[in-house]
């Protein structure tokens, strides 16, 4: 009979409960009999043994929580009985080895992308809009509803159609929908507004620079229309900057336009309109042609996750980031509060001393601005995460970890910093949804595999965010949103190697054009830059 629960390692004194557990079932694991001392729901944690006020709690073959008060065999783990505590790090100990998975069966295929000049591969081809401040988000608001209204004929949401159907009086049905249609066959048009650019302090707006100048450089951006005020913090001086040090050969169209210059806002919409048209046209030229695996360069996202995430979906994606690593392509592990917990074993998978150094100084840094904030780590379980199983920082953590693999780590990047080394990168940004896939996005991601066990939306203006659930009922219950599911890891039905291949697979069709993620069916556009020390 298949087992009620797993242990992720073989030194874990927890296991995750695979369904619902009743009070006073017995259960057999590992040859003894453990008798439930209370109601567990499925992906929540079962203690192994007894635990002493103070006993060291294990999952994923890591620290995650102490037991804080007696808690009894087979019964649940919870934010009650366990609180949060993970092994202190004091620098690199040892340098583990890596076994590369076997790629001869992916060496030689390729995505169909779109090749810039400078030898990055987009997956996308897009022209982006976008204000270097806040102030220029109306006239960015506008832009939007021109070109789209004369540049992507889309029908008529389906909302709207029903309530129009409600106003007259009229069944939906004998209303005339508007054909879809895009004028430009090979370009995607998008439209970036945000908070930033003034006020607050000059370094927000040099890290927002940075931000938007690796959005530039992204290969999945031809080019794009820029929007200046003339007077606010981020000047366009510090943009050029930003951009020159990122890529000082760059050639793409940027065009920047600064409204104080320029006298109305009626002149100024009319030059962006003409000059960016004529821009968008020799953009849509670009063709799709066969690239490396090599060329890919996928960010790793975790969000709205739940007590199986780590044992599914997480994992999965670290069997895609060592295939990656072994193909020379590149994964970016983000999202540094979820890290808490195995810093030990990243700063041993860095290549050299610096490299980990560098991680813990990062990791040092925010965690006492969040500290200093009022806040910690420790906090950053989500009350979707603490429902479903995930009730420390450390547990969260341990498995979010899961999503970078076993490679080594080739390089570490603070928020802004662009991607120069094929391999596993770590970058620091919050764990944040949006903001953290946001930041991968602009150091130089052209995909993003975002997994989740509870749903969530996310999308992106530049880059296709592929939805991973970590279980078969959230594919069933929001289809609208998950793009590919793990439920047969946790059935047994799949090893994480095969669901691995599979999910590789999906990538190459999503890189090339021939699948459009959920995200992008829905435009689903976010973006939101990090302000240091006040996300999670």
């Amino acid at each position: 009979m298949k087992s009620k629960i797993i242990k992720v390692n073989s030194s874990d004194n927890v296991a995750v409960a695979l369904v619902n557990l009743k009070a006073g079932e017995v259960i057999s694991f590992e040859g003894q009999e453990i008798t439930v001392l209370s109601d567990i729901k499925s992906k929540h944690k079962i203690a192994l043994q007894k635990f002493e006020s103070g006993d060291r709690i294990t999952m994923y073959g890591v620290l995650v929580g102490s037991a804080n008060g007696i808690i009894e065999k087979g019964d649940v783990l919870t934010t009650e009985n366990v609180k949060h505590q993970s092994e202190k790090v004091f620098g690199k100990t040892e340098t583990i080895g890596w076994t590369a998975p076997n790629v001869e069966k992916w060496k030689d295929r390729t995505f169909l992308g779109y090749h810039r000049e400078d030898g990055q591969v987009g997956t996308e081809n897009v022209w982006l809009f976008f204000p270097l401040v806040f102030c220029e988000n109306r006239n960015i608001e506008i832009l939007k509803e021109v070109f789209e209204k004369e540049l992507l004929k889309q029908k008529v949401n389906p909302h709207q159609m029903l309530l129009r159907s409600l106003v007259n009086n009229t069944p939906e049905e004998a209303l005339v929908e508007n054909n879809s249609y895009n004028v430009f066959d090979n370009i995607d048009v998008k439209f970036i507004t945000h908070p930033g650019g003034c006020g607050g302090i000059r370094q927000d707006s040099e890290s927002l620079a940075k931000l938007l100048a690796g959005y530039v450089n992204n290969p999945n951006v031809a080019g794009a229309t820029v929007l200046s005020l003339g007077c606010q913090n981020l000047q366009i001086s510090v943009f050029k900057e930003a951009l020159n040090s990122i890529n000082p050969n760059l050639n793409k169209p940027v065009l920047i336009f600064e409204q104080q210059q320029m006298g109305t806002v009626d002149d100024m919409l009319s030059a962006i309109v003409k000059e960016s048209f004529e821009a968008i046209k020799k953009a849509n030229n670009a063709e799709r042609k066969p690239a490396p695996l090599s060329k890919l360069r996928v960010g790793l996202e975790c969000g709205g996750s739940d007590g199986f995430s780590g044992i599914s979906a997480n994992p999965t994606l670290g069997a895609v980031s060592d295939l990656l690593a072994a193909l020379h392509g590149t994964a970016i592990l983000s999202e540094f509060p979820e890290l808490c917990g195995v810093e030990q074993e990243l700063v041993n998978r860095c290549v050299d001393d610096d490299k980990g150094q560098k991680f813990l100084k990062l990791m040092k840094a925010y965690e006492k601005s969040v500290v200093d904030a009022g806040s910690g780590f420790d906090m950053n379980p989500s009350p979707g995460n603490i429902k479903d199983g995930l009730i420390t920082d450390a547990m969260k953590s341990a498995g979010a970890a899961k999503k970078g693999g076993t490679s080594p780590v080739q390089d570490v990047l603070d928020y802004g910093e662009y991607i120069t080394k094929p391999g596993l990168n770590l970058l620091c940004t919050p764990g944040n949804d949006v903001e953290s896939t946001t930041a991968m996005v602009g150091s130089g991601a052209n995909v993003v595999l975002f997994t989740t066990g509870l749903g969530t939306p996310t999308g992106n203006p530049i880059a296709p965010i592929i939805k991973v659930s970590s279980n078969t009922e959230l594919m069933e219950r929001m289809p609208d949103i998950i793009d590919i599911e793990t439920g047969a890891v946790i059935r047994g039905e799949k090893t994480i190697e095969e669901m691995a291949e599979e999910m590789l697979n999906f990538i190459i069709d999503v890189a090339s054009g021939k699948i459009q993620t959920k995200a992008k069916l829905l435009n689903q556009n976010d973006f939101i830059p990090w302000r240091r020390g006040v996300s999670l």
